[in-house]
């Protein structure tokens, strides 16, 4: 979201532009593509340990990651660089990398090792697709190339299908803007120990050094080539706690807009003047291939020209399922009225993500279904008093689409959807008819707040502005503008949901605290709050009551 409007909503959010387009289509690549990409089965007798040599800030100065866990396999990533921020200069075009997996984080007992090869067609990046691994296990990971070790990174697959575990922790993050902040809310989050990270959004930004309070963005302008996007992803993956977040525990991830333009949708830019369709589908190439390249995901998601395949879902024993969305690239054209946003025909996930959808939701055997949304479903009513205002860049904007995928929610069992984008926490039910005050909850929704984007904001100016609105919205259980992330334990019983607020991310010393609870019962749709708890201990604070809106 752009923090350019009080509530961070371009107008076009509202108003809408262009006709209506379908999702992505043509295949513009943007030069060619090489697989760059390596699989490997652990299996057979156990490799010595490596000796160890010191990290490379010129080689593995962004880490390693690892993510989308399986109970018998994990992607392992990590990517090479030269001295020259998004460039490939003094790298060979291929360059061997030896990987090694561990029980153990002193790696005295190796589970599995073998070499991927880094391209130059890829960035230098590996993804290292690791198979045959125990369920529910904490293994150990590094990478060796040119001479110098990666750091040691920590990760865990999945429960075994059919068990039934009994907690799933998730850290809800999305929003990390580089120049509003520090990402030091992943020092608290490493400390939560989270079996997985879900990131729904906006992990870079693509704007140029407009507003920074924090940091600035490199380079002169927004990125556009693939290597101005390599540089920006470059940039963000130093960041210390984010760095060290990615290291602790696997991730799940996709794009929102501004990993490629803001309000983008399907093939159409956020500013079609600017960006005709050709033009903005070869810049999408270029920014889902930098995505991609260091992204911890599997080599199905591997970017063809503009298009990549990014909804997938995720199995956690029989406790939960959770069904990663992409909302962004079978989207049609934000609506430029409210008339059209109510109208028949609109959709934000297509046809046939749909269907992929509610079928993996209907199938028997899985406690909770989870469903990661990049933008808000449940109603956002911005204007106080008579009549509606809505944001036409989340699910408000296609309204039929969301009314029959509730509609479908009434009979699938613990729908919870967990989203971001708004860089506020809005816990609220998800209801059959937000015209009808009456019409029944069919599930939950946590909207999770940012990391870094907005930076620390006013929050009496907040709370004066949106205490009117809260009876326009009677769905919600609350809206808080801290910065932050929320904690979800999954048990078979319920979700115990957790707002982590932290006291200011204007500099690295700010503290984490829990501001508020939630819980979601097994079996009854919506959620409650089961409690709000002191504001975090450090900074500039206002009282609880001026920090949360609650109807």
């Amino acid at each position: 979201m752009d923090p350019s409007s009080s509530d961070g909503i371009r107008r076009r959010r509202f108003l809408g532009a262009g006709a209506a387009t379908l999702g992505a289509a043509g295949a513009l690549a943007a030069g060619q593509y090489l697989t760059g990409d390596a699989s490997a089965s652990v299996g057979g007798p156990t490799a010595p340990a490596g000796p160890g040599v010191n990290v490379s800030g010129t080689v593995f100065k962004l880490g390693v990651a690892s993510g989308d866990p399986l109970p018998n396999a994990i992607v392992l990533w990590t990517r090479l660089t030269p001295a020259q921020q998004g460039g490939s200069g003094i790298l060979a075009p291929t360059v061997p990398v030896t990987w090694e997996l561990a029980a153990d984080s002193a790696f005295t007992s190796i589970v599995g090792s073998g070499t991927a090869t880094a391209s130059a067609a890829l960035g230098h990046s590996v993804h290292v697709d690791v198979t045959g691994l125990t369920p529910a296990t904490d293994y150990w990971y590094r990478f060796k190339a040119l001479g110098r070790t990666s750091g040691t990174g920590r990760t865990r697959t999945a429960p075994a299908a059919g068990s039934t575990p009994e907690r799933l922790r998730i850290a809800l993050a999305s929003c990390q803007n580089w120049q509003h902040g520090w990402f030091t809310p992943y020092r608290d989050m490493k400390e939560q120990r989270p079996d997985l990270v879900l990131f729904v959004g906006d992990y870079i930004y693509e704007s140029s050094a407009y507003s920074y309070r924090v940091r600035r963005h490199e380079g002169g302008g927004a990125p556009v080539t693939l290597a101005q996007y390599r540089a920006r992803h470059e940039q963000y993956n130093t960041d210390p706690d984010l760095q060290a977040m990615r290291a602790a525990a696997p991730f799940v991830v996709v794009f929102d807009d501004h990993e490629v333009d803001q309000d983008w949708a399907g093939a159409v830019a956020g500013d079609p003047v600017a960006w005709p369709r050709d033009t903005f589908l070869a810049r999408r190439s270029a920014a889902f291939q930098a995505f991609y390249e260091h992204m911890p995901i599997r080599a199905r998601q591997k970017p063809s020209g503009p298009d990549a395949l990014m909804y997938r879902r995720l199995d956690f024993g029989a406790l939960a399922r959770l069904h990663v969305l992409d909302t962004r690239q079978y989207r049609d054209d934000q609506a430029a009225t409210a008339e059209a946003a109510a109208g028949t025909g609109r959709v934000i996930m297509g046809d046939a993500q749909r269907n992929w959808l509610l079928t993996g939701m209907a199938e028997p055997g899985t406690t909770w279904n989870l469903v990661a949304s990049q933008v808000m479903m449940a109603e956002t009513d911005f204007l106080a008093g008579t009549g509606k205002e809505w944001s036409y860049d989340a699910w408000d904007g296609y309204q039929q689409e969301r009314a029959s995928l509730l509609r479908e929610f009434r009979s699938l069992r613990n729908p919870v959807v967990l989203s971001g984008d708004r860089h506020r926490t809005i816990v609220s039910d998800l209801k059959l008819d937000y015209a009808d005050p009456a019409s029944p909850v069919v599930g939950a929704e946590f909207v999770g707040t940012s990391i870094s984007s907005n930076g620390d904001e006013d929050l009496q100016a907040f709370a004066a502005e949106w205490a009117p609105k809260l009876a326009d919205n009677p769905h919600w259980k609350m809206i808080d503008a801290r910065r932050g992330y929320l904690l979800l334990d999954i048990a078979p019983d319920g979700i115990d949901a957790q707002l982590r607020a932290i006291s200011t991310v204007l500099t690295r010393n700010g503290t984490t605290a829990t501001a508020a609870t939630f819980r979601v019962d097994d079996g009854v749709p919506g959620v409650r709050q089961t409690g709000v708890e002191a504001p975090a201990s450090t900074g500039a604070q206002a009282s609880p009551e001026t920090t949360t809106a609650t109807p």
